[in-house]
């Protein structure tokens, strides 16, 4: 079986995704439901999933987490709180008491479209991330390569707080930049308290001809760097959708790694996603 260690839903009746905007992002402005993933996910063997944050808004933790306990097909949550907040330790364990707390796993935050490349050293960012610590949880980083070095020092600086690094990074595979991008990658992977999630590539290639052979040197030099152990496989979708179908996000996935053994394999495609996030 497969665990899927990132995907979204949203339901644009409850909130706005005021992210999706322009033509390029106007397949994505509808409901994407649990109900429309479930089927996907079986037909493709899936048996877990990772249910990922969206927005930066309190709210959507809490129904996330519903969400989770009520439906199989979500073993764990990656939500938003504010890091800065002083009192962000309260927060966490108020969130682990709500109706599916148990199933919080990790916080994340839309670090990409912060303007300070260094955001992840402010001191009030290192206090909340201490906070993610102590309560036992993960830290994913959605960044680009540019902030990649602060997430090297953010990691250093907090060894005992595992960070996941989504989406490989989101490297210029379309441009076919590779530099710093894979310095970057490998800095990070270089600290043992650091794990990779091989996701989000087709979005990040030309969407209307990406191949895999566009996407394999960066999963070459993600395997090379984390190893099979730290690196598990997310579909992203339905940010997906804009260039593949879920089961083309996974069988593209699948020639990315098939050099590995079965047992390596199998580290990818469910181990590394339930030991990193307790699933």
């Amino acid at each position: 079986m497969t665990v899927d260690a990132h995907h979204h839903v949203w339901d644009l009746s409850v909130r706005d995704q005021d992210w999706i905007t322009g033509p390029a992002l106007r397949p994505l402005r509808r409901d994407f439901t649990l109900t429309d993933l479930a089927p996907e996910a079986a037909a493709a063997g899936v048996d877990r999933t990772v249910l990922v944050q969206t927005v930066t808004v309190p709210e959507e933790t809490p129904e996330f987490l519903a969400l989770a306990a009520a439906h199989d097909l979500v073993a764990g949550v990656v939500g938003w709180t504010d890091l800065t907040r002083p009192d962000i330790a309260d927060e966490l364990a108020r969130l682990r008491e709500l109706p599916g707390g148990r199933y919080l796993k990790g916080v994340r935050h839309q670090v990409q479209g912060e303007p300070d490349p260094r955001w992840l050293l402010r001191p009030d960012v290192h206090r909340g991330l201490a906070a993610v610590a102590a309560a036992g949880l993960v830290y994913d980083l959605v960044v680009r390569p540019h902030q990649l070095p602060a997430c090297v020092e953010a990691a250093a600086a907090h060894p005992g707080l595992t960070f996941v690094l989504d989406h490989l990074g989101k490297p210029g595979i379309a441009s076919g930049e590779r530099e710093p991008w894979a310095t970057g990658v490998r800095a990070l992977a270089a600290l043992p308290n650091t794990v990779c999630k091989l996701s989000g590539l087709v979005t990040e290639a030309d969407p209307a001809a990406w191949t895999v052979d566009d996407l394999r040197p960066y999963g070459e030099v993600a395997l090379d760097a984390f190893g099979p152990r730290r690196l598990m496989f997310g579909s992203d979708w339905p940010v997906c959708v804009l260039a593949a179908s879920y089961r083309e996000v996974i069988d593209a996935a699948g020639e990315l790694t098939a050099g590995l053994g079965e047992a390596e394999r199998a580290e990818v495609f469910e181990g590394t996603a339930a030991r990193v996030y307790d699933l």
